[in-house]
C-alpha cells in the first residue's frame, strides 16, 4: 500500500510539472488519468500491480 500511494504522488508530481511547463496538455493529462482509472477495473490491474510490485522490489534491492 505504501508503495502505490507514493507511486501515485511522484507521478501527480511528473504530470502537474509536465502540464505547468507545457509539454502535456491538461486535457491529454485527464484522458491517461482516465485510461489509468478504467484500467484499473479490468482483470489486467492484478497483473500490472504485480510487475509494479516486482519492479520496486528489485530496485529496492541495490
Amino acid at each position: 500500500m505504501a508503495v502505490s500511494i507514493s507511486a501515485v504522488v511522484l507521478l501527480g508530481i511528473v504530470v502537474f510539472v509536465l502540464i505547468r511547463g507545457g509539454y502535456v496538455r491538461l486535457s491529454n493529462a485527464l484522458a491517461c488519468a482516465l485510461f489509468g482509472f478504467f484500467l484499473a477495473a479490468t482483470g489486467a490491474a492484478p497483473t500490472i500491480r504485480d510487475a509494479i510490485g516486482a519492479v520496486t522490489g528489485w530496485i529496492s534491492s541495490i
